[in-house]
C-alpha cells in the first residue's frame, strides 16, 4: 500500500480524531534525515540498500476474526521454528468509561462480542461478560524464509495501558500494565500489573494472571539477568525508580518474590535526573546497593514515595530496558538539563553487588530527542526509539558515544515503539504506534 492509498484508507478515522496530533502530516526535518534516503511513498526513510514491508497495520483482520486494534507499543520476536517466529507486540488501550463508546467506534470488529463471550474466563478484568479495559498484546506468525505474515490473533485481555514489558529466557513474554487504575467506572479488578503471555502458532488467547509479587506500579519494561535469575525493571515516572525482582522460583514468576529499589551508595535519595544541576556525572561508575521494600500491591500507589524515603535513587521516566552480555541498559526519557533523555547501564558483580553508569545524556534534541525502547544489535550498538513528539527516528549508539541514525518515521508525528530483532539478525521488526501499523527492515546490516 503506498501513501496516498494509506492515508484514503484511514481519511475517517483521521476526521474523527482531529483534537489527536495529525496522524499524516509530513514529518521530515531535512537537518534530521543525516544520510537517510527519502522514501517515495513517503513512510519510513532508511540508510541505503535497506528495505521495509508493512506486515500489520491497523483495521487488517486477523485470523480469529477481530481487527488489529491501535497504538502498538512494546514487542518482542520468539522463535516458534527454523524458519517461523512469532511477535507478541503490546497495544496501549485505556479505559473506556461509557461502553456506548468504544461499541460504536470499536477497535476489535462486529465479531469481538461474540469472541469476548466465548472468551471471558481468559480476560483479566471482566465481570458477567462486560468489560471497559480493552488492552492487552497480538501475535502475529511470520515467516523469514518467505517474508511473509502467515496468521494473526489477540493473545492478551482485559487488561489496561499494555506499554511495554521484556522477552523471558524461557522464550515468552511480559507485557507491563503501565496504569495504576483502581475498581470504579467498570474497572472490577486493581491494574499496575505483569502479565506472561505465551507463543503459539495457532491463534490462542493465554489466560491473564497478573504477577503480583513483582509490585504494583506503572510498569514500563523489563530485562532479564539470566545467570541469577533477576527481573529489573521501569517506572514511567519523572520521579521513578529502578526495580529488582528476586524470584522464588528461577525462571517462575508465578511463584512469587522478593522486590527490591536500587539506591546509591553514599547518596540517600539522589535525584538523577539533572535538570536542576550536575549531580551526575557521564562515564562516572557509582556503586549500589538494594533495599527490600514490602506492600508490593502499593493501594496507595506510593511504592516510590516509600522506596525514596528509604534512600532509593529517582530517575527522569524510566522507560526502555534491555539486557546485554548480563548488563542492563535503560533509558530515562525526559532526563538531563535540556529533558532530551539519559541512556543509563547497571553492571551488575554479584548477588548482591553492581555499580551504575549514566553512558549518555542527549545535550541536543536534534541529535537524541527523548529516548523510549532500546535494544542492543548483534554488532552491539545501542538502538533506540525517539519519543520526541515530532522527532521520531531510530537511533543507533556505538560504544564510543558516536551516533548515526537507521531510519526517520516520514508518515507522520507518532513514535516508533518495540523494536526487536529476529533470532538470526536479519528483520528488524518495529511498529509507529498510532494508526498501528508494523513493520519489517532487511538491509546490509553489516554496512552500518
Amino acid at each position: 500500500m503506498n501513501r496516498k492509498e494509506f492515508i484514503k484508507k484511514f481519511s475517517l478515522l483521521a476526521f474523527g480524531l482531529s483534537s489527536i496530533p495529525n496522524l499524516y502530516a509530513d514529518n521530515r526535518n531535512k537537518n534530521n534525515l543525516k544520510g537517510l534516503v527519502e522514501d517515495s511513498n513517503g513512510i519510513l526513510d532508511l540508510p541505503p540498500g535497506f528495505t521495509y514491508s508493512i506486515i500489520s497495520q491497523e483495521g487488517d483482520i486477523m485470523n480469529d476474526g477481530l481487527l488489529v486494534p491501535p497504538s502498538a507499543d512494546g514487542m518482542t520476536c520468539l522463535e516458534l521454528s527454523k524458519d517461523r517466529v512469532v511477535l507478541i507486540r503490546n497495544h496501549e488501550i485505556g479505559h473506556v468509561p461509557i461502553l456506548s463508546t468504544f461499541f460504536k467506534n470499536n477497535y476489535y470488529g462486529e465479531n469481538y462480542q461474540s469472541y469476548k463471550d466465548k472468551n471471558a474466563d481468559k480476560f483479566y478484568d471482566i465481570d458477567n461478560k462486560k468489560t471497559h479495559c480493552f488492552g492487552g498484546t497480538t501475535s502475529i506468525v511470520y515467516n523469514l524464509k518467505t517474508q511473509k505474515k502467515e496468521s494473526e490473533y489477540l493473545s492478551l485481555a482485559g487488561t489496561l495501558v499494555n506499554c511495554s514489558g521484556g522477552k523471558t529466557p524461557w522464550n515468552t513474554w511480559i507485557s507491563c500494565e503501565e496504569t495504576v487504575r483502581k475498581e470504579g467506572e467498570g474497572i472490577t479488578k486493581s491494574h499496575g500489573y505483569n502479565f506472561e503471555v505465551l507463543p503459539s502458532l495457532e491463534p490462542s488467547l493465554t489466560r491473564a494472571i497478573p504477577l503480583k509479587d513483582m509490585g504494583r506500579f506503572r510498569h514500563e519494561g523489563i530485562a532479564f539477568d539470566k545467570t541469577n535469575g533477576y527481573v529489573y525493571q521501569t517506572e514511567d515516572r519523572s520521579d521513578g525508580l529502578f526495580y529488582r525482582f528476586i524470584p522464588n522460583v528461577k525462571n517462575k514468576l508465578s511463584k512469587g518474590g522478593k522486590l527490591q529499589v536500587l539506591s546509591f551508595k553514599g547518596f540517600r535519595g539522589v535525584d538523577t535526573s539533572n535538570w536542576k544541576n550536575d549531580n551526575i556525572k557521564v562515564g562516572k561508575k557509582y556503586d549500589v546497593k538494594w533495599i527490600d521494600i514490602n506492600n508490593v500491591n502499593s493501594p496507595n500507589d506510593d511504592l516510590r514515595y516509600r522506596g525514596k524515603n528509604k534512600g532509593a535513587a529517582t530517575f527522569a521516566r524510566g522507560e526502555g530496558i534491555f539486557c546485554s552480555n548480563n548488563i542492563i541498559y535503560f533509558t530515562a526519557t525526559t532526563g538531563g538539563e535540556k529533558k532530551c533523555g539519559q541512556i543509563w547501564r547497571y553492571i551488575p558483580y554479584d548477588a548482591s553487588n553492581g555499580s551504575i553508569e549514566l553512558f549518555y545524556e542527549s545535550k541536543n534534541s536534534d541529535v537524541l530527542n527523548m529516548p523510549d525502547n532500546i535494544i542492543i544489535s548483534p554488532k552491539g550498538d545501542i538502538i533506540l526509539c525517539e519519543d520526541g513528539k515530532g522527532t521520531d527516528r531510530l537511533v543507533c549508539i556505538k560504544s564510543d558515544g558516536s551516533i548515526y541514525y537507521l531510519a526517520n518515521n516520514a508518515l507522520n508525528n507518532q513514535e516508533f515503539a518495540g523494536l526487536t530483532f529476529s533470532p538470526n539478525g536479519s528483520t528488524l521488526f518495529v511498529n509507529i504506534y498510532n494508526p498501528t501499523m508494523t513493520f519489517a527492515i532487511t538491509g546490509p546490516w553489516e554496512n552500518l
